[in-house]
């Protein structure tokens, strides 16, 4: 227990911080889908629907497999964890440059690459979480800032990577970069007190603690479920797209939509810590509150805008991105805060599936809606309902 304790204490455990937030940097290449979007859709010849699939799976299977493996999580070293999601995001990223088509590079994006990264996700927030028992919001909030800057840097490599060498050789360094750098920086990765074999539950889950079949039977559950839903849906579907609608909308060059994709990856990184605070600070339901009335904003600003207008452009989709990693840290926070650090790990999991349905529902319905009516203007009258729904919803949850 004293080994625990002074394992707490110590000032090495920010190098946890630090690691993590690398690793998730690799991992949050996800959300550089966009980039990738275009060039996949004229070498496939495909159309805005069938260009999503391979995002759309990736993020329904990376929310699955965080669920599955969730309850792993303390069972197992997290060393092994990681090795494991990061040899299938390595040889997912290799495999996608040998898809003859659509279809094959949605099973080896979509599949392989988004089960990894569902393995590998969980790891550094968790282990982050023990190490700072008296600071979790703070500890997880910044790691997750590394999935949510990852753009800032992927997005313009992965263009410069494209326009040096097509898009297959593209995924094959990316493979082989990520297959290297994750394994070795989470080499070094362990609990507190992992060494003496110390019980963890004893001294950093204390106090009331909500099971998760407890859990599932609430009403904040429910509430809760559905409003991340909500988020993750309209972040995801406005995140696959930005590059599209920037450059078919706004007439934007290629370039000035990765330049763009960089700034709008600092919003969303920066609104993981400031929408963990609001949680934490104030409550749930005025950050939902606080959400959902900016993406209103935003969205009606789409919708009046005109070609060639880059900054309403900019603070429209700056707002998009800040909420969807405002999202990613109001949901943990909130189930910390409503169900207790104890069953963290499998709490979080099963709300996390949220993610995967907010995805599939978000790609599906934008894309349908673009190819069908081919104006987006659409999207945007559909995510001021959805964020209707999500005030009425979070208003109501019971304490």
């Amino acid at each position: 227990m004293n080994r625990q304790v002074s394992d707490i204490k110590s000032n090495n455990r920010w190098i946890y911080v630090f690691l993590g937030i690398i690793i998730m940097m690799c991992l949050g290449t996800v959300y550089s889908w966009s980039v990738f979007r275009l060039p996949i859709e004229q070498l496939f010849n495909v159309g805005t629907t069938k260009s999503g699939l391979p995002y759309m799976v990736s993020l329904a299977f990376y929310s699955l497999f965080m669920f599955l493996s969730g309850k792993h999580l303390d069972k197992y070293s997290p060393r092994l964890i990681m090795l494991i999601g990061s040899l299938l995001v390595s040889v997912g990223w290799i495999l996608s440059a040998i898809a003859s088509n659509i279809y094959v590079l949605t099973i080896t994006y979509g599949i392989i690459i988004g089960t990894g990264v569902g393995i590998a996700y969980g790891v550094p927030m968790t282990v982050v979480a023990k190490w700072f028992p008296e600071r979790k919001g703070l500890a997880v909030g910044l790691v997750l800032i590394g999935f949510g800057l990852s753009p800032l840097v992927t997005a313009p490599l992965a263009r410069n990577l494209i326009e040096v060498y097509g898009v297959t050789k593209t995924f094959i360094i990316l493979g082989i970069s990520f297959g290297t750098i994750i394994p070795l920086l989470s080499y070094t990765f362990r609990y507190p007190g992992e060494l003496d074999n110390t019980n963890l539950s004893t001294t950093l889950n204390k106090g009331n603690h909500i099971n998760t079949k407890e859990m599932l039977k609430s009403q904040s559950f429910k509430v809760l479920y559905l409003n991340f839903t909500i988020g993750t849906m309209i972040g995801l579907m406005l995140v696959g797209m930005t590059s599209n609608i920037g450059i078919e909308l706004i007439k934007l060059s290629p370039k000035q939509v990765a330049s763009f994709m960089s700034i709008f990856a600092i919003f969303n990184g920066i609104g993981r810590p400031i929408f963990g605070w609001i949680t934490d600070k104030l409550s749930y339901k005025k950050a939902a509150l606080i959400s959902y009335s900016l993406i209103t904003i935003a969205s009606t600003i789409m919708v009046t805008v005109k070609e060639g207008n880059l900054i309403l452009f900019g603070i429209a989709f700056s707002i998009f991105w800040f909420n969807l990693g405002g999202w990613l840290a109001i949901a943990p926070t909130a189930t910390l805060a409503m169900y207790g650090s104890k069953h963290y790990s499998q709490n979080y999991g099963v709300l996390f599936t949220a993610y995967g349905i907010g995805a599939i529902l978000g790609v599906l319905s934008s894309g349908m809606l673009i190819d069908i009516l081919g104006n987006y203007n659409f999207i945007f009258y559909l995510i001021i309902a959805l964020c209707i729904i999500g005030i009425v919803s979070s208003q109501s949850m019971k304490k």
